[in-house]
């Protein structure tokens, strides 16, 4: 009996121990499994409630445990000697604390601690209970986006890309490599068997070239977020942020691994790799800062003027100068001497400009601009021969822009006044002279409607003329620095829907156009009309002009007319009107002796006399300008726009060779290597080719229906690349003769299924096509696209090329994408993906150019390899710079602005 007892007990107690040792067991399985999933959770980033229906599972799996071992004898603290499990009891409560520590602990900042088993029942009841109830609150966790990004892959795509910016690692990284991101299942009934982590992974570790990686390390007095810093390979610097901050912007967090050879930035969040060629990789050192290149950028030339939506802005000073604007750019052209002269002082578009009494000063006013510190509106007074600023009036006073301004006659110039696009258009007057930021004597609002223009009287002190839509006014400011106005009465006659223009008379009378196409006189001291002339042009008068000898000119902004009538409007007979190319007059301007100066709608200049005739002394685009090409050999280029016209112009004499227009709006061009044809492409998916001699298009394609965004030759003239953006890249053949082009196909987005899987990977762009290289052997193609790819292609095949690391010593015949190794640093460490638009390679290799959209164009040192590089800065442009070259043979770069639709043209020196 006592032996059958001793045995039954040994049994029990055997039965006893293989339980314990079952529960040691399942403990160290747990332990590691919320370990596993600890990292999952810091290093994929996935939602709390995956890790919680995971976690549920593993509860579930330890109740059935429990009854297990309880029902096979019931385990205590006296049999054992060791903890006891029961159900409800402390060691599920030790886990859901272990859960509470998981979700608060590492996230805020405290490193993780090993659970407690000795906790009571109800403790572990309400540690339950508070799973439950957190799993709806929000938690400090990055929440997991609707879409997945990879680091290259499709943006509109939950699956993985494939594609070749994406490079699968090849070798383990410093920490434990999650495995493959997919999307979480509400339950798993077969968890995956956890393994135990050890730390003999030393000798996978890889050697980064910063420490700032190891900055957050626990063991430097950090906390367990470094552990984010080195997840992957193709992670290896990612800081926990908020998540109303998520996006990564720019270089500040780019990353070098010397190992793979490759760098990583982000743009917008997206992570962006890079290859680093043989010949840099090796001695790269991200930390280095690239000093700015020996070479400067100076402004030579300013092709265009902008009469389009401006008035009053052409005149002639006593050094046989115009002065006139455009952009961001006050230009002084000598007609005769053809030079030029340029005054930068401004950072945004200069709307308004006067001249002073003594001819020698000049104001020019400005809208706000990009930079609410360094661009707000104000108004400058410089010298026109020195270039040099006078005084600054009003930065942080005007609202929006200086429409008007005019400086007072009858006292010498001692006053200005201005008037403020603001919403009452505000109409001031300043003492200009008292300090560099002159004092505003008065301010008053103006008038809710449009105004146009704004005169002091040439003859009457303290005397202003305003006028705008449907009212002309009269001011008057008393000694006391009070503006009193006066409204223009029209009494029973039409009143007109705008008074457009104004001018003075000798005897002071003020003489008005309007947008009936009458010119009326208003009597000098009176706000009554004296004389009204009906009919002078057919549409609205843009512009009224006094000549010195009495006579006065007006210009018809729809008829294109110049008419010439004596001081009291009666017609000399005496007419011109200018080509229809040219458009409506905007502004007349007199000259020397009998000479006009004219600008008119479609930004032209023209010069001359009504009884010799007017010719053309400049010309400008009219609407956004996109396109430019450069000539191979001939320092010419070409320029095309959204004003359907294509121009040719030639750098060193500063003219227009010829001009075309188009049957469409233009988005970009392209020039062949011999320099006899160019291709325009046009922003319906229509692209045409033409003789550059001749002008003749002889042939006409079409590729989808969204704009070509981009156009290339390969470098032996053989094949021809149009990016679109329909996000595809079409490949052309070229004829002997370049005049016939068969298509070859198209680099477009594929999809492929991987048989091991039901994963769908994507080759190819994801969204439009921004710019294009070809390889110096014309075999390979590098393309960019708007969500931040870089792909490389087989031309010949239109094919992508996957292996990207094989890129990375292929040799480029230009450099035009501005996602690439050779152009890192010409990122802010703050951009998000748009602020770059283009930029360009010299010819000799040395420097780089490039166009943002803050209306600077910056010269660098190529290679542009250093995330902090410095460079030359250059204003001048008031809009986005679309497009930068440079010359064949480097001697110019030229630049083209968006919408303030100027051509700059600077010199290398």
């Amino acid at each position: 009996m006592y032996a059958e007892a001793y045995c039954a007990q040994s049994d029990r107690a055997g039965k006893v121990q293989q339980g314990d040792d079952m529960i040691e067991t399942e403990n160290e399985s747990l332990r590691e499994r919320v370990s596993d999933l600890e990292k999952k959770a810091l290093d994929q980033g996935d939602e709390i409630v995956c890790l919680r229906s995971t976690l549920a599972d593993v509860l579930r799996r330890l109740t059935l445990l429990e009854n297990a071992v309880n029902s096979r004898g019931g385990l205590s603290p006296s049999s054992t000697g060791t903890v006891t499990p029961v159900r409800n009891g402390g060691f599920r409560g030790a886990l859901n604390n272990h859960i509470s520590q998981l979700k608060d602990g590492p996230l805020g900042g405290s490193r993780l601690r090993q659970p407690m088993y000795h906790q009571s029942s109800v403790e572990s009841n309400n540690s339950i209970k508070e799973i439950a109830h957190r799993s709806n609150v929000p938690t400090a966790l990055p929440q997991r986006r609707g879409v997945h990004y990879q680091s290259t892959g499709s943006l509109h795509s939950d699956s993985p890309s494939s594609n070749s910016v994406s490079p699968v690692p090849t070798s383990p990284s410093p920490t434990h490599t999650p495995p493959p991101r997919v999307s979480p299942s509400p339950r798993q009934s077969q968890p995956p068997t956890p393994t135990r982590s050890t730390n003999s992974n030393l000798h996978f570790a890889k050697r980064w070239s910063s420490t700032g990686d190891f900055n957050n390390s626990p063991h430097n007095g950090g906390s367990m977020n470094s552990r984010l810093a080195t997840k992957s390979l193709l992670n290896l610097n990612v800081r926990v942020q908020s998540p109303h901050n998520m996006l990564k912007h720019g270089t500040r967090d780019a990353t070098y691994n010397e190992e793979e050879k490759i760098l990583r930035m982000f743009l917008r969040g997206r992570p962006i790799i890079l290859y680093a060629p043989s010949s840099l990789a090796e001695t790269y050192d991200i930390t280095k800062v690239t000093t700015p290149p020996q070479s400067k950028l100076k402004l030579d030339w300013v092709y265009g003027y902008r009469g389009r939506d401006c008035r009053s802005n052409l005149y002639l000073l006593p050094t046989g100068e115009m002065v006139y604007f455009v952009a961001a750019v006050v230009v002084l052209y000598n007609v005769e001497e053809q030079s030029q002269r340029h005054y930068l002082g401004h950072t945004d578009d200069i709307k308004c400009i006067a001249i002073h009494p003594n001819k020698l000063l000049v104001a020019t006013g400005q809208c706000a601009g990009h930079d609410r510190r360094e661009s707000r509106p104000h108004i400058r007074i410089w010298d026109s021969v020195t270039l040099n600023t006078v005084a600054i009036l009003g930065a942080g006073d005007f609202e929006r822009s200086i429409c008007c301004i005019s400086f007072s006659k009858a006292d010498g110039g001692q006053l200005l006044c201005a008037v403020d696009e603001a919403n009452d258009h505000n109409i001031s007057v300043w003492d200009w002279q008292k300090g560099e930021r002159g004092q505003r004597i008065t301010e008053t609002k103006c008038s809710v409607d449009t105004v146009i223009a704004a005169e002091f009287h040439p003859l009457e002190r303290n005397c202003i003329v305003t006028c705008g839509k449907s009212h002309i006014s009269f001011w008057t400011l008393d000694a006391g620095g009070t503006l009193y106005k006066r409204m223009g009465i029209f009494e029973n006659r039409d009143k007109p829907k705008y008074v457009t223009c104004v001018a003075f008379n000798h005897l002071g009378d003020v003489i008005t156009g309007d947008s009936n196409g009458s010119l009326i006189i208003w009597a000098r001291g009176t706000n009554t009309v004296s004389k009204l002339v009906r009919g002078v042009h057919d549409g609205p008068v843009f512009s009224v002009c006094a000549l010195k000898e009495g006579s006065i000119v007006s210009g018809g902004g729809k008829d294109r007319r110049i008419v010439q009538l004596d001081s009291q409007l009666n017609a000399s007979g005496l007419e011109r009107q200018v080509p229809d190319h040219a458009g409506g007059i905007r502004v007349i301007s007199e000259g020397r002796g009998s000479q006009l100066l004219v600008g008119t709608t479609r930004n032209c200049v023209l010069v001359g006399s009504l009884s010799m005739g007017l010719s053309t002394a400049l010309t400008g685009h009219l609407d956004e300008l996109w396109g430019l090409a450069v000539h191979p050999s001939l320092p010419q280029f070409v320029t095309a726009g959204y004003d359907k016209s294509l121009n040719l112009w030639d750098s060193m004499s500063h003219s227009l060779i010829w001009s075309k227009d188009l049957s469409e709006a233009a988005q970009s061009a392209a020039i062949s290597p011999d320099g006899s044809i160019i291709i325009v492409g046009c922003v319906t998916g229509h692209w045409f080719a033409l003789d550059s001699q001749t002008r003749e298009i002889f042939t006409t394609h079409a590729d989808g229906a969204e704009p070509i965004q981009v156009i290339k030759f390969s470098p032996n003239g053989q094949f021809l690349a149009l990016g679109s953006r329909d996000n595809n890249v079409y490949i052309y053949q070229c004829g002997g003769d370049t005049r016939k082009y068969n298509r070859v196909g198209r680099c477009m987005t594929e999809r492929k299924r991987k048989r091991s899987s039901s994963l769908t990977s994507f080759l190819g762009h994801s969204s439009f096509i921004t710019h294009l290289d070809w390889s110096a052997d014309s075999q390979l193609l590098r393309s960019n696209s708007g969500d931040y790819e870089v792909l490389y292609w087989n031309a010949g095949l239109c094919r992508q090329v996957p292996q990207s690391s094989s890129m990375r010593d292929v040799e480029w015949a230009s450099n035009s994408c501005t996602l690439s190794f050779e152009t890192i640093g010409i990122w802010p460490e703050g951009a998000d993906g748009t602020d770059v638009n283009f930029c360009d390679r010299a010819n000799n290799k040395k420097l780089l150019a490039t166009a943002d959209d803050f209306g600077k164009v910056k010269l660098y040192t190529y290679p542009v390899t250093q995330p902090r590089s410095l460079c030359h800065s250059y204003g001048g442009h008031s809009s986005h710079v679309t497009a930068v070259t440079f010359l064949h043979d480097d001697s110019r770069l030229i630049s083209t602005g968006g919408k303030d639709t100027a051509i700059l043209q600077w010199a290398v020196v």
